[in-house]
């Protein structure tokens, strides 16, 4: 099975995560945390922040990994490495999704994720319960 290497990016702003719909291909509709696939000769956080620039137009700051999702679909096999990103400039203006959300960790469940992010959803409650508490 391929195996498609991509980068997500968990944008957080205050106690809110961004969430985007996808607006395009085999999973239109379904939600994602924005971010798209390496290309040859760059790192996890070149590739996202490239990413992010190309499909919002925002400049963003990447920081920790949160982790690296393995998914099984059908006709591939997805690794997905997540990392929190600040917002450095740009206004994360819509050229590829079809709708975005801020949502807060309570209404992380209210939206229909794509199969892989749904793994990602408990890792960041846990993470952002972590970040209150500090």
């Amino acid at each position: 099975m391929k195996t498609v290497r991509v980068v997500a990016a968990v944008i957080r702003k205050d106690d809110k995560i961004f969430a985007t719909q996808r607006g395009y291909g085999e999973f239109k509709d379904g939600w994602e945390f924005p971010g798209g696939k390496i290309e040859d000769g760059e790192s996890p956080e070149q590739a996202l922040a490239r990413e992010i620039k190309e499909e919002l137009d925002t400049d963003i700051n990447v920081g920790d990994l949160i982790d690296t999702i393995e998914y099984d679909y059908p006709n591939f096999h997805l690794s997905m490495d997540c990392f929190w990103c600040e917002i450095v400039k740009g206004g994360l203006e819509l050229k590829e999704h079809e709708a975005a959300k801020w949502l807060t960790k309570e209404k992380l469940h209210s939206v229909e994720w794509l199969p892989s992010d749904v793994e990602l959803i408990e890792k960041i409650k846990e993470k952002m319960y972590y970040y209150e508490m500090r």
